[in-house]
């Protein structure tokens, strides 16, 4: 984005996002989708969230686009619409890992 204006209407939208991301449980769900393709099922497998918890992070995960759903039969399918929400998360991540790094040396000094 850059230069470009942030109207009030896309900070909006961005905040939606994020707030989406803030939840624990909806991060575990991404991070299980990351391999590829999964079932409803083994998504509840994987996380260990119940079936319910796991449908209405789903439910919020596709509607803000994370997520693309396809029913076949008796299953429904998920996979990440778009793995640019791994880049957020690889920032968070070496963000982390700089700031432990620093409070360690500061204890370590200490």
């Amino acid at each position: 984005m850059g230069a470009a204006k942030m109207t009030p209407e896309l900070l909006i939208l961005i905040a939606d996002r994020f707030r989406a991301l803030s939840e624990p449980a909806r991060l575990q769900i991404l991070n299980a989708l990351r391999a590829g393709e999964k079932t409803v099922t083994q998504l509840v497998e994987e996380t260990g969230l119940g079936q319910a918890n796991v449908s209405k992070h789903l439910q919020v995960l596709h509607g803000l686009g994370f997520i693309s759903r396809r029913k076949q039969g008796l299953y429904v399918y998920c996979t990440l619409s778009d793995k640019d929400v791994f880049r957020l998360c690889d920032i968070m991540c070496s963000r982390m890992e700089t700031e432990l790094a620093s409070r360690k040396k500061t204890l370590a000094v200490g």
